[in-house]
């Protein structure tokens, strides 16, 4: 299937999901021509030329561009694949954050696929538009095919801080792998704190979902805990099939980050994400 089609097709199924963000958590999707709120002097075409420098108009509605600048993966130096060679997309989703006190945009451009890793390729670019524009860091987040901002696309660790929440997916005939990458910006950088991993089924007999939902908690450190629920769901069918339906049930498995002053870093109270993790790798 051709990249632009299934992309199409992936964001029809997930409209809802942003649609539901874009409305709480104001992230947007527009015209890349169109001007920034109160300027008449920078586009968004504008920001995202700082990190596709030949981005440009292809007069149907999309934008296509190069190779973008070199930038680092989110997860280290040992993940992720190369830039398309070239990259054609509508629009990018754009969010506004605070980040140290500061306001700041955010973008977010899914480039398509990377021509040496079954990943995609997604550039999480971060802006001060204040004054004069200026990109101050930009990181590739692609973890899997297609990404996005996740519902609720930003949560409040601070009275100045937003931590950001994106999501890469791809799914098949009965099943759908995300991962969720919890991402800090400290000193006008991106940093990694934790990703996520849910896997969901369908099969004749039954469907297995596992849902997240993420909270901060005030505890009195620089920046607040989060605490992150992944809701495992099992509902029987009403199919006629030749397995026996299992019963219905259902279980949150929660983890919280805290700040550690020592480490300067969020660190989880237990393994049990990457306890499900491991136990959904063994249902692939």
């Amino acid at each position: 299937m051709p990249t632009n089609l299934f992309r199409f097709i992936l964001a029809l199924m997930l409209l809802p999901l942003l649609w539901t963000g874009a409305g709480a958590q104001t992230v947007s999707f527009p015209e890349l021509s169109s001007t920034l709120p109160g300027r008449t002097d920078v586009t968004y075409l504008d920001l995202a030329k700082t990190v596709i420098p030949d981005l440009a108009s292809d007069g149907q509605g999309f934008y296509k561009g190069g190779l973008p600048i070199e930038m680092r993966h989110i997860a280290g130096p040992d993940s992720g694949g190369s830039p398309p060679e070239t990259s054609s997309f509508p629009n990018a989703a754009v969010l506004p954050i605070k980040a140290g006190g500061k306001d700041r945009l955010a973008m977010l451009f899914d480039l398509g696929d990377s021509p040496d890793s079954a990943e995609g390729y997604a550039i999480l670019a971060l802006y001060d538009v204040t004054a004069k524009p200026k990109l101050l860091d930009a990181a590739n987040v692609a973890v899997d095919r297609s990404t996005y901002f996740r519902e609720p696309n930003k949560l409040s660790i601070g009275a100045g801080d937003d931590m950001l929440i994106t999501m890469s997916t791809h799914f098949n005939s009965s099943q759908g792998y995300v991962i969720t990458p919890l991402i800090m910006v400290r000193d006008d950088r991106f940093e990694l704190i934790d990703m996520i991993y849910t896997f969901d089924e369908r099969l004749c007999a039954y469907s297995r979902k596992q849902d997240v939902a993420f909270q901060s908690i005030a505890d009195g450190r620089p920046y607040a805990a989060v605490k992150v629920t992944v809701t495992d769901s099992t509902v029987p069918s009403d199919e006629s099939c030749d397995d026996a339906p299992p019963e219905a049930s259902s279980r949150d498995i929660s983890v919280t980050y805290h700040w550690d002053k020592k480490t300067s870093r969020y660190v989880a109270d237990s393994d049990a994400l990457a306890k499900l993790s491991a136990e959904n790798e063994k249902r692939f």
